[in-house]
Parts: structure tokens; C-alpha cells; sequence
């Protein structure tokens, strides 16, 4: 790539060797590719699972919510 022309230059202004490696760290991130990150995550442990709401039961809404909760679902 000597002989080529450059992929990008400068146009104005000195900016540092930070910079510099700031911008190539950017770029280079933005020519890999995007992984699918919905297939890699493992599912969540039942302890986890125990705290989230279930599908199609809202729970008890009002004062004595906190009795319905004890009792079997």
C-alpha cells in the first residue's frame, strides 16, 4: 500500500499521537463485524427465573397483596 494513495489524511490541524490512535482505534472498530449477541447469551439459572414475573399472572394489586403473595399460586 506504499505506492497507493492513503486511505485517509489529515486536512487541518496537528493532533497528537492520542488522537491519532483514538481515531485508528475507531475505525478499526468499525470495519469488524457486528456478532449476533442473541445466540451467545446463556440462558438465565432458575434463581434468576424464580424472580421475574409470570407470563399471564399479574399478581395481587392492592392492600392486602402481601397476604396473597404467601398463599399457592
Amino acid at each position: 500500500m506504499s505506492d497507493a494513495q492513503p486511505a485517509w489524511r489529515i486536512v487541518r490541524g496537528t493532533p497528537t499521537p492520542e488522537e491519532l490512535a483514538a481515531l485508528v482505534g475507531v475505525l478499526v472498530a468499525r470495519t469488524r463485524p457486528v456478532a449476533d449477541s442473541g445466540t451467545d447469551r446463556p440462558a438465565p439459572s432458575r434463581w434468576a427465573r424464580s424472580a421475574r414475573p409470570t407470563p399471564g399472572f399479574p399478581g395481587r394489586l392492592g392492600p392486602d397483596a402481601w397476604r396473597a403473595s404467601a398463599l399457592p399460586h
